[in-house]
């Protein structure tokens, strides 16, 4: 017998679920961002432990910030901006949101943002409908209103840049989950777009010593380089000798090697291992397991698939959810 778990607001737009704290938080089209926490450590049920107005429009994009800076979120909305809002907890008074701070983008557009540790800081990547990246600093972790741009650039392989007037629907983020000693932040990063140039998934790493941000791998083939990316997500290491990310884009999901070791002109080789097929629509979220083995994926039709590697590396489907 099927068991509810909770009842989401009417008008709820988007979710996010933050996996260290059980917590699950959702945005809605009146501006709204619900907070549901279980009702006992033992309990499968939850129940909504506050609602706060961040906007006045529409929240599209609800995203965690990682534990151990505290319980925030940062929130997208559907006019392009996006704000950073910490729960507050005191003994004799119920849990309240504060806002840390609202970002401003211009004339652009916010479509993603995603946080990622490195082993100095915290930082955030926000990504534009004019194909600009933004990375940002968190000066001190006691405090997350206080932020630095530390870089902004184009997601292009070349020098030469697109035009400033390309437009971007839609961007996915995924930062590289586990990072060895010596080794620096990296991410991936892929559009929809009508730049071929911006659209095409690149993985970005830091030089620490010459401090910048450089793009070190394209997981497109050549005919392949225009196809809008719909999301990217980047696997768990858990001792491979290379990395293993999964891209969605409009002609379906594939699985890419990532090498470790860096070539002569600095890129790193790419590999693709897989292509899995099975949706019908559009595929909206992607996440990995933590042994990055398996890989859930769902789409606008409706459905939810468990895609899984075995031993030799060959990629099948194990199990498919319709949602009704």
């Amino acid at each position: 017998m099927e068991k509810s778990l909770l009842k989401l607001d009417k008008g709820t737009t988007c979710t996010s679920w933050n996996y260290s704290g059980d917590r699950l938080a959702s945005g809605s089209v009146d501006g709204t961002l619900a907070v549901f926490d279980s009702r006992h450590p033992a309990s499968s049920s939850f129940a909504c432990t506050s609602r706060t107005k961040v906007h006045e429009g529409s929240i599209v994009k609800i995203v965690w910030v990682p534990p151990g800076y505290g319980d925030a979120v940062a929130c997208v909305c559907e006019d392009g901006t996006f704000s950073l809002w910490e729960e507050l907890v005191e003994d004799s008074v119920p849990l309240q949101w504060k806002l840390c701070e609202r970002f401003k983008s211009g004339s652009a557009k916010v479509l993603d943002v995603q946080f990622g540790v490195s082993p100095s800081s915290l930082k955030m990547v926000v990504a534009s409908s004019n194909g600009y990246v933004k990375v940002y600093e968190l000066m001190n972790p006691m405090e997350l209103k206080n932020w630095q741009l530390q870089a902004e650039f184009q997601n292009v392989i070349d020098l030469v840049s697109p035009s400033s007037k390309a437009l971007c629907s839609s961007a996915s983020i995924s930062w590289n989950p586990l990072r060895g000693e010596g080794q620096g932040s990296s991410f991936i990063l892929g559009f929809s777009s009508d730049s071929p140039q911006l659209t095409s998934s690149k993985v970005w790493e830091y030089d620490q010593a010459h401090q910048r941000w450089l793009p070190v791998a394209e997981l497109a083939l050549p005919d392949d380089k225009g196809d809008w990316v719909y999301g990217v997500a980047w696997a768990p290491n858990i001792g491979r000798p290379y990395e293993v990310i999964a891209v969605a884009t409009e002609k379906g999901i594939s699985i890419w090697h990532l090498s470790l070791n860096v070539e002569v002109d600095g890129r790193l080789s790419v590999e693709k291992v897989a292509s899995l097929s099975g949706h019908e629509g559009e595929v909206w979220q992607m996440e990995w397991d933590m042994s990055g083995m398996t890989l859930a994926t769902t789409a606008s039709d409706g459905s939810v698939k468990l895609w899984q590697s075995n031993l030799k590396g060959s990629w099948q489907e194990q199990a498919t959810f319709v949602t009704t």
